[in-house]
């Protein structure tokens, strides 16, 4: 600053070459551009602008072909639907309701799906309802404990039990239905009773109410199909267990000799 203004200064020569040495040091430094910041790793930054994928879908169980069970025998068709989860309704079972009877006989019973004793037991038709089936079953020769001529083949459409005791949805009825089809082919029956609409519905294919079905002999696979009302309703309308028995005589005429 002194200098600047004219005035002689006087400083020892090391003193002087120091600070020559100083200024030319910071000059030097003021002219050397800073270092740009190091840029991030490529795969950091691209991990940074790459939106988050959205998380997969849990898969669901598919649909099984009905080709997958038509050549099953007796014990796989048993062990496959004790593992099926093919729709919800494994989700809420005890157990499922596979089939109880003489795997051979000439009389086969399908129901409409399981309920709560059903569940708990694993066996079709108990309670109420599987003791009315017991005395239909009595009146015309057989029982579920039956050999021959003397038995039947019970089971339902559904091999789990509705939540509720809900009526049956489409989809449940698609999936069990190859079971049942399956059932029916190892037994070989000579006829089907079919009691109830939904067991109606699945093996015959329409919406006509019971009332306009029963008294006729329908056919499913070349087996004579009697329809008539399921043992649950007849408990709430005994005024129709005459109608029942006409059904269960229909039945027995189909059989030969």
């Amino acid at each position: 600053m002194l200098a600047e203004m004219g005035v002689r200064v006087w400083a020892p020569k090391q003193a002087q070459a120091k600070a020559a040495t100083e200024v030319a040091r910071e000059t030097e430094a003021s002219l050397v551009p800073a270092p740009a910041p190091a840029p991030a790793p490529r795969s950091a930054a691209v991990a940074a602008a790459a939106p988050m994928a959205a998380p997969a879908p849990t898969p669901q169980a598919p649909a099984r072909p009905a080709s997958a069970v038509s050549t099953l025998d007796w014990p796989a068709l048993r062990d496959t639907v004790a593992g099926c989860r093919a729709c919800g309704l494994c989700q809420g079972r005890t157990n499922t309701v596979f089939g109880v009877g003489d795997e051979q006989a000439d009389w086969m019973v399908v129901g409409e799906a399981p309920g709560e004793n059903e569940d708990l037991r694993g066996e079709p038709f108990v309670g109420a309802a599987g003791q009315l089936l017991d005395n239909m079953l009595k009146a015309v020769g057989r029982s579920r404990g039956g050999k021959g001529a003397e038995g039947a083949y019970i089971a339902n459409v559904l091999k789990c039990r509705p939540p509720a005791n809900r009526n049956p949805q489409p989809d449940e009825v698609a999936q069990c239905e190859p079971y049942l089809a399956r059932q029916v082919a190892l037994v070989k029956p000579r006829v089907i009773v079919a009691m109830g609409r939904f067991a109606v519905q699945a093996l015959l294919k329409t919406n006509e109410p019971i009332g306009r079905l029963r008294g006729r002999v329908h056919h499913y696979e070349g087996v004579p199909v009697i329809v008539t009302y399921h043992p649950a309703y007849l408990l709430r309308t005994p005024t129709d267990k005459g109608k029942a028995w006409a059904d269960l005589c229909l039945a027995i005429a189909q059989l030969p000799g």
